[in-house]
């Protein structure tokens, strides 16, 4: 509310530069522009605070989720392939081993080290993502694939 009040305010005298070269108003309408220009710095950097805070707020919840909502938080509307196809490689374990494939969807020692790897279940999806979407968003480098129908 504050940023886009600010914005008005700045937008106007750009448009109306004549009120700031005014003699009736042009010290007026270039402390108002200022002043606008402050709020709006300040307005931004608050912004931009809130929105970190949110998004380490978002980061914590989702090291602590379950595999089931780690994986939706990561494959979105991929959610139901990705969970199925995470069920059928690891049954939904974090701590799936089977040879040199580890974890919630069992990726190799090459694609963990270009994808990333962690214990938890988050940081194994979302390096299943970034393969998952490198591979180009289909499910060859895996096993298990997603039933027919999706």
């Amino acid at each position: 509310m504050v940023a886009g009040k600010a914005r008005r305010a700045i937008r106007f005298f750009e448009q109306h530069r004549r009120l700031l070269h005014s003699k009736a108003h042009g010290v007026v309408a270039r402390k108002t522009l200022v002043r606008a220009r402050l709020r709006l710095v300040r307005a931004v950097r608050q912004i931009a605070t809130l929105r970190r805070a949110l998004h380490a707020r978002e980061m914590r919840s989702l090291q602590s989720a379950s595999p089931r909502e780690a994986i939706c938080g990561a494959f979105g509307d991929n959610c139901s392939e990705a969970v199925d196809v995470a069920w059928c490689e690891s049954r939904l374990q974090t701590t799936a081993q089977n040879g040199e494939y580890l974890g919630l969807f069992q990726m190799g020692t090459l694609a963990r080290h270009l994808f990333g790897h962690g214990s938890t279940a988050w940081a194994q999806a979302t390096a299943a993502h970034r393969y998952f979407v490198y591979s180009g968003r289909d499910w060859s480098p895996w096993s298990c694939k997603p039933p027919q129908g999706y």
